[in-house]
């Protein structure tokens, strides 16, 4: 499969089957991880791996919506990086979260982001805040999201390249479209 083709197939995926993911594919995820590239070389990224169905469940919680699908999930991995590595340490952690979710793709399985950064449990209470607890997390790293991983129990259409707005790319400047 292409690359663009790989692109235009993976669609975030919210339920699972029960089929755990194999050792061996959720090793290829996480080396695939570490090889993604980061500012300087900084590497500021660091991976938990959760399959634990109770610590999915504890985690499924971190927000009032759009992490429940955790709680389905046999597998969550979360992405955390060191904040006094680097200033970009958000960045170098998405590259490596979506290089995840493309090797998961590549590998058969369903995977779908749960955003934390930014995001609250409840009031006064982040999902950060509450996920660096659950988790032992030091204070020094920021948990930028949650990335489920599992054997689809869904189906998503692909992506129509005939329907994407072509207008958001400009040419030499910034052209304001009608």
């Amino acid at each position: 499969m292409s690359f663009l083709e790989l692109l235009k197939n993976r669609r975030s995926i919210r339920r699972y089957t029960d089929r755990k993911v194999e050792p061996e594919k959720i090793q290829q995820i996480l080396t695939a991880a570490l090889m993604s590239p980061s500012s300087k070389r900084s590497n500021p990224w660091e991976f938990i791996v959760i399959e634990e169905d109770e610590m999915l469940q504890k985690l499924s919680a971190c927000r009032p919506t759009g992490s429940q699908l955790l709680a389905g999930s046999p597998l969550g991995i979360v992405v955390i990086a060191d904040q006094t590595r680097t200033d970009v340490w958000m960045e170098d952690a998405s590259i490596a979260a979506i290089i995840m979710q493309l090797e998961a793709h590549d590998l058969g399985l369903g995977s779908c982001w749960v955003q934390v950064w930014g995001r609250q449990k409840e009031e006064g209470v982040s999902a950060e805040a509450y996920i660096k607890e659950l988790l032992s997390i030091p204070d020094e790293f920021g948990v930028l999201c949650i990335i489920s991983i599992g054997y689809r129990d869904e189906e998503r259409k692909p992506y129509d390249t005939e329907k994407l707005d072509y207008n958001k790319i400009h040419f030499g400047k910034f052209n304001k479209q009608p």
